[in-house]
């Protein structure tokens, strides 16, 4: 008997696999549709319900609209420095703050040496801030306000040992300083907002949080400077420098100085990096105390101790318990300010004027931005106890200045100076350098730097600093080659050309 073999059921089993196969998908995917558009249409309705982001903008906004007419583009011309290769790029300009600006655009030849960076407006009778190398070497500065209006100002005076200086424009109206949080200290996890323009762009603004207090930048280090950095992850870019960092409130807190790089990790003022995230600013009260100084007698003193500390940093413990950090203090100097104000050998400082000073060079910069005379108080673990005090500083004097700052003038000069007899005399100098192009030589005696004479090497110094070398001006320095009753003669020298 012939079998027959059916295949219904197989059949009807296989197409309804086929069709679960399209069909079940389909439906996973209009359910996930379903919630998806759900989950759209309730994140609009929250969105809707609440203003949250709504406020934010509004303020942030409005932090926008306080501070963008105080804040400034600074456009600032030098002296001529050769070009190099143009294919490489390189256009001999100064690169600290933005761009060079080219005398001659084509090919090879002369560059007129320039920067572009930012300030802001301090005070209705014109005065403008900003960093000190940002104009540094300046024969012309232009101001560019927020509403296109344009203007030249000249450099009322400059501190190289806190990147501030002071310009002034002519302008009777139109002027909207910028409000300062004075006497408010700012904590870590602040919000603020720097303003400048970064690679050019001009008036940009950037948000970020205070990241830390009390930080120190290298450069400013090696030069003998003051650093007492606000840090912030607010992106800061070359052509920041100079402006300002403010507060939710749009009040000033600091000055946009420096940044950290992948390649300076311990902070650059711009040539070499972009931002990554560490930005540095002056704080308000180092900038009102030197600014205030500069504009109402053209110089700055800067308070002083007058006592030394043992190396790193003291571990303070009370029976065995952790209390916190400190300096050490291994030596006071007799009838200095710290003596007079009780201060001993063995005392540990753990804060002067509200600022921790477990680090030497806060403490450093702390005292030195405020004035002599001031009355500020401070932390003292003694004797397994806490006191507060009271101390009243005393002025730094130039050879203190001079003791932080010679090697950074050596360097950029190529020369040193030394004592010889009664005489200061130019000692090495290094082949190629500012001081051999100048006609400087190993032995010539330096009878009058600017209209300072000169007896010796801290002389030579301090007259060299106080002249405005470090901030670019021309120095007029008067030499001779012998002791004897020739006539000295001029030569002039000129740095960051």
């Amino acid at each position: 008997m012939r079998r027959f073999v059916s295949y219904g059921p197989s059949v009807v089993v296989l197409l309804t696999s086929m069709a679960a196969l399209i069909v079940v998908p389909e439906l996973v995917r209009r359910v996930e549709d379903s919630r998806t558009q759900a989950t759209v249409r309730l994140a609009h309705q929250t969105l809707g319900d609440d203003d949250i982001l709504d406020r934010l903008n509004r303020a942030t906004r409005a932090v926008s609209a306080g501070v963008e007419p105080g804040v400034v583009h600074l456009v600032v011309e030098g002296g001529p420095a050769r070009d190099t290769d143009p294919a490489d790029g390189s256009q001999g300009d100064d690169q600290e703050n933005g761009k060079s600006i080219p005398l001659n655009p084509h090919g090879r030849g002369w560059f007129f040496r320039g920067s572009t960076g930012s300030g802001w407006v301090f005070d209705d009778k014109g005065h403008i801030i900003t960093n000190a190398h940002v104009v540094r070497a300046a024969r012309n500065i232009s101001v560019q306000f927020s509403n296109g209006r344009v203007a030249t100002a000249s450099l009322v005076g400059a501190d190289p040992f806190t990147d501030i200086a002071v310009l002034k424009v002519d302008v009777r109206r139109g002027l909207f300083p910028l409000q300062r949080a004075t006497g408010e200290r700012p904590e870590q996890g602040d919000r603020v907002f720097a303003f400048g323009s970064p690679f050019g762009f001009k008036f940009s603004m950037s948000e970020g949080i205070i990241s830390g207090l009390g930080r120190s930048a290298r450069p400013v280090l090696e030069m003998g400077g003051f650093t007492n950095f606000i840090q912030t992850d607010a992106a800061v870019n070359p052509g920041n420098s100079g402006g300002p960092l403010v507060d939710i409130h749009g009040r000033v807190i600091g000055m946009n100085v420096a940044i950290a790089t992948g390649r300076e990790s311990d902070g650059t003022s711009g040539e070499a990096g972009q931002s990554a995230g560490i930005s540095f600013a002056i704080p308000l009260d180092t900038i009102e105390s030197v600014v205030e100084q500069i504009i109402n007698s053209g110089k700055v003193a800067r308070g002083f101790l007058g006592i030394q500390f043992d190396r790193g940093v003291a571990e303070i413990t009370n029976d065995g318990e952790f209390v916190g950090l400190g300096l050490r203090i291994s030596s006071v100097v007799s009838g200095g300010a710290a003596e007079k104000s009780g201060l001993r050998r063995n005392d540990i400082i753990r804060s002067v004027a509200g600022y921790d000073t477990s680090d030497p060079e806060v403490l450093r910069a702390v005292v030195s931005a405020c004035r002599p005379g001031q009355i500020v108080p401070a932390k003292v673990w003694r004797d397994s106890e806490e006191i507060d005090m009271k101390i009243t500083l005393g002025e730094r004097d130039a050879a203190s200045l001079v003791n932080d700052a010679w090697g950074y003038i050596a360097r950029q000069l190529g020369m040193s100076v030394r004592d010889f007899g009664d005489d200061a005399t130019v000692g090495f100098v290094v082949p190629g350098s500012v001081a051999t192009r100048a006609g400087l030589r190993a032995g010539q005696i330096i009878t009058r730097i600017a209209d300072r004479e000169v007896k010796d090497a801290v002389g030579a110094y301090a007259a060299f600093i106080d002249a405005g070398l470090l901030i670019g001006k021309d120095v007029e320095v008067r030499v001779k080659d012998s002791s004897a009753d020739e006539a000295d003669r001029p030569i002039k020298v000129r740095l960051f050309e």
